[in-house]
């Protein structure tokens, strides 16, 4: 199999909860993919079995020093899996995730926000604006002309 013949590599990444839930809806748009999973919680592994799993630690803005653990455990994941697409539903280990993967990876980045953030994008969101080569929302109201665009929701 040559090169172009491989399907692309997604990484899909999510923290708990109703980020986990929203990125489990999405997984009928990745059949044509190579994909692996990245959260935080390590049973969630038994969500995706056969693909892929890693687990990393958990951050929030309440608990930055803990930056210096996810960092390389997200370096460690993106050098095994070289993915071309990196696509989160949030939250702050999404938007380290997929800096790190744009930056220092050369993949492209989608960042869809929790429709839980109705009425305004999340904190970590909003940082993705400037990250993410796809930014978006799943509230039309929240779209615009400068982003986030709207393509649907996940729910």
């Amino acid at each position: 199999m040559s090169r172009t013949d491989r399907p692309r590599r997604v990484l899909a990444m999510a923290s708990g909860g109703g980020h986990w839930i929203q990125l489990q809806r999405l997984r009928p748009a990745f059949t044509e993919f190579d994909v692996a999973f990245v959260s935080v919680y390590a049973d969630y592994a038994d969500d995706v079995a056969g693909c892929r799993f890693y687990k990393v630690s958990d951050i929030t803005r309440m608990s930055l020093t803990r930056l210096f653990v996810l960092v390389p455990q997200l370096i460690g994941v993106l050098m095994r899996e070289r993915p071309n697409v990196v696509i989160t539903t949030g939250s702050a280990p999404g938007l380290v995730c997929i800096t790190l993967a744009r930056f220092l990876f050369g993949a492209k980045t989608i960042w869809i926000d929790s429709i839980a953030n109705c009425e305004r994008m999340s904190t970590s969101g909003s940082q993705a604006r400037r990250v993410a080569n796809r930014w978006l929302t799943q509230w039309p109201e929240l779209s615009g002309p400068d982003g986030p665009d709207y393509w649907g929701a996940v729910l």
